[in-house]
């Protein structure tokens, strides 16, 4: 079997706590079940892409298609042990939430520094959250809840994947533990800044760099605890914050 040395405790936790299903110490997940995680990811993406509507509240329908499609595929076939990715909130979870937003915000606008030169002019603006104001505040409490579920899809559709090229690059090609977890930590990473291109007008440093750095600092969060649910509370301070920025900004107008 290959390496299974950890990273050193400013990456991981000592805490002993491990990936679930990569080295068979669960309920195996055979490669066609994986394959099959992978495709209902895509799936929920379509869903998520091709049925939208300016209407928050008809959009929160695709919302829940999104996170339950892949959510559902995932319990189905981990049965018994899907409950693995969650481990329980703690106090010191809170702190560490807090830090992996404010790093992935230091990592967003570090490296939009540094493919730009300063000049942002030529990226796209992120524009889910235009009119929204117009609809009224019903619209707008439909919005943040329809997100909330939205970006626990997205922790989804970048963690399962995540687990699944571990499994693959540790149990069936004998790569080490830590050069496993560093191969799916940037697959991922490249496949969810993929994901935005038509966020953001199919701009390929945009979408591909400058997300997938900030989805490397998210799933840096899973790597250290373990637990989807410390991610998923980065993932959704870093978003909401900017989507109520600029909320704040467009209603001071």
């Amino acid at each position: 079997m290959a390496n299974n040395t950890r990273f050193g405790k400013l990456i991981e936790r000592n805490d002993k706590a491990d990936f679930p299903f990569y080295n068979l110490l669960l309920t195996e997940i055979t490669t066609w079940k994986w394959i099959a995680i992978i495709l209902s990811c895509v799936v929920a993406f379509g869903v998520l892409t091709f049925t939208g509507s300016d209407k928050q509240s008809i959009e929160l329908i695709s919302r829940i298609l999104f996170t339950a499609i892949p959510l559902t595929t995932f319990i189905v076939l981990a049965k018994p042990d899907w409950k693995a990715i969650f481990r329980p909130l703690k106090w010191v979870d809170i702190p560490t939430i807090i830090l992996f937003w404010l790093l992935t915000l230091g990592a967003s606008a570090g490296a939009g520094f540094l493919v730009s030169g300063g000049d942002i002019s030529h990226f796209q603006a992120n524009t889910v959250t235009d009119d929204l104001l117009a609809g009224g505040a019903w619209n707008v409490a439909w919005f943040y809840l329809g997100t909330f579920i939205q970006l626990f899809g997205e922790e989804l559709v970048t963690i399962l994947p995540f687990l699944a090229v571990l499994y693959w690059a540790h149990s069936k090609f004998g790569l080490s533990r830590n050069k496993a977890i560093i191969l799916a930590w940037i697959i991922t990473a490249i496949t969810f800044g993929a994901m935005h291109l038509p966020t953001y007008g199919w701009n390929i440093v945009q979408a591909v760099v400058l997300i997938g750095v900030a989805r490397l600092s998210l799933t840096l969060a899973y790597i250290r605890t373990k637990n989807i649910a410390v991610s998923f509370g980065a993932h959704l301070l870093n978003d909401w914050a900017t989507f109520t920025l600029v909320l704040i900004a467009t209603a001071a107008k």
